[in-house]
């Protein structure tokens, strides 16, 4: 049937239609030039690094002060926040539960093990001490109404920061309690919330706040020695390595600061949110190892810069919000590997050098935690499923499960794995030990 239209009117149709085709494919061009996406630079600097030493128990004095031994002092294990605790003999399921206690509400972040204590901040803001041999209870401290963060240890007190330090208060404190009796050393207020894990290192403290503050601190008294202003929210805590702090802040800026006086020393910018338009932020904790500076964003990607100058040398995308920071790890006869997972609930061993995928299992749930590595074996839980999996490091696969579980899932003395459920802490020994 004709149509009623004249000839020069359908003519302007199909030459409507084709310019709006030409200019959706330009726009597709565009896009595909400035998305983020995976990237690989092989020119930036990776440094090879001897095998780690095995952890050892180091000796009681004669006294048995049970704060002597063994130290796992901060979130992520060492200093440079690895999240990597090698062991001197393999530490693998199956596993007995020797004790388990229940903290009542939750747990988002792991204790830490001082001696013969562990010391875990439920988010309740009240800090627990408890005996890491038999898990008893020997003392709590209130501190405040919110948090969400693990405490530190150094010069035998226990530092903490806390989101809210009253109901209805939008601004946190930072607080050193003496760790043999949870005895208030100092508090001082902050203008805005912190659940930043402090990092303790020669006298000071170190922490970031959601005003974007960096504080540096004096861990006898909490007086100020400098502070930093960075563009967004520190809501991760500061990993130390070569002299330098290393952050994430929202906004997509990474930074490494110089630790005598809070200056500078490069900053790094992503773009990958929003269709690549504007920047993801941060909210992992970064891990230092191997020349470079490992942290992950919420637009999906985990980001690999150069600890010396910033430069990216790679980012892989997940499909999802990377809120887990990363572990890295070179196990006995594997290759320097980063291990995190992803909200799109797949956990990822990634190369450190150039970022390509070692092994990668597919879990469902959400993934928000970091993950640690013990020996040989990585463990993480999973938000969405309320578990945590122990995987062969160096093959990824499946060693061991249990059904409790939510963020952050294990810290370990090298003899036992302490797992964090949800409002609750068990110790596990390997069988016939």
């Amino acid at each position: 049937m004709p149509s009623d239209r004249p000839r020069w009117f359908r003519r302007r149709i199909v030459i409507g239609l084709g310019l709006a085709a030409l200019v959706l494919a330009a726009a597709a061009a565009v896009f595909a030039l400035i998305r983020p996406g995976d990237v690989f630079n092989p020119d930036v600097e990776f440094r090879a690094e001897p095998e780690q030493t095995p952890v050892r128990e180091e000796p009681k004095d004669k006294k048995g002060d049970p704060l002597d031994g063994f130290q796992w002092a901060q979130y992520g294990y060492s200093k440079d926040r690895r999240r990597y605790l090698p062991t001197r003999e393999p530490l693998r399921p199956p596993f007995k539960r020797r004790w388990n206690w229940h903290g009542d509400v939750l747990l988002e972040f792991p204790p830490i093990i001082v001696g013969d204590r562990l010391f875990v901040l439920k988010n309740n803001a009240v800090l627990v001490a408890l005996n890491r041999k038999t898990g008893k209870k020997l003392w709590h401290r209130r501190l405040g109404h919110l948090a969400a963060s693990s405490p530190a240890f150094g010069d035998k007190k226990v530092y903490v920061t806390i989101l809210e330090r009253a109901r209805g208060t939008r601004a946190g404190r930072v607080a050193a309690l003496r760790a043999k009796d949870g005895k208030l050393v100092w508090s001082r207020p902050l203008a805005s919330r912190s659940e930043s894990s402090p990092l303790y290192d020669d006298g000071r403290i170190y922490f970031g706040s959601e005003n974007g503050t960096v504080y540096a601190m004096r861990a006898q008294d909490g007086s100020l020695s400098w502070r930093f202003k960075a563009a967004g929210a520190v809501k991760g805590g500061l990993a130390l390595a070569d002299a330098k702090l290393y952050l994430g802040a929202y906004g997509g800026r990474a930074y490494a600061l110089w630790q005598g006086d809070g200056r500078i020393a490069w900053q790094a910018k992503t773009k990958g949110g929003r269709l690549g338009l504007t920047s993801g932020n941060f909210y992992s904790t970064p891990a230092v190892a191997f020349g470079r500076v490992y942290i992950g964003n919420t637009d999906g990607h985990m980001y690999s810069f150069s600890s010396r100058d910033g430069r990216l040398a790679w980012s892989r995308g997940t499909g999802s919000y990377v809120y887990a920071s990363p572990a890295v790890a070179q196990v006995p006869g594997g290759k320097p590997a980063v291990y995190f997972g992803s909200y799109s609930g797949t956990f990822y061993a990634l190369d450190a050098r150039s970022g390509r995928t070692l092994w990668s299992r597919k879990d469902g749930g959400k993934i928000s935690g970091a993950a640690t590595v013990v020996g040989d074996v990585v463990y993480y839980s999973n938000w969405g499923k309320r578990d945590t999996t122990a995987l062969g490091a160096r093959t990824g696969r499946r060693i061991w499960h249990s059904d409790r579980g939510a963020f952050n899932p294990v810290v370990s003395d090298g003899d036992d794995v302490y797992l964090t459920g949800f409002a609750s802490i068990a110790a596990f020994a390997p069988r016939g030990r």
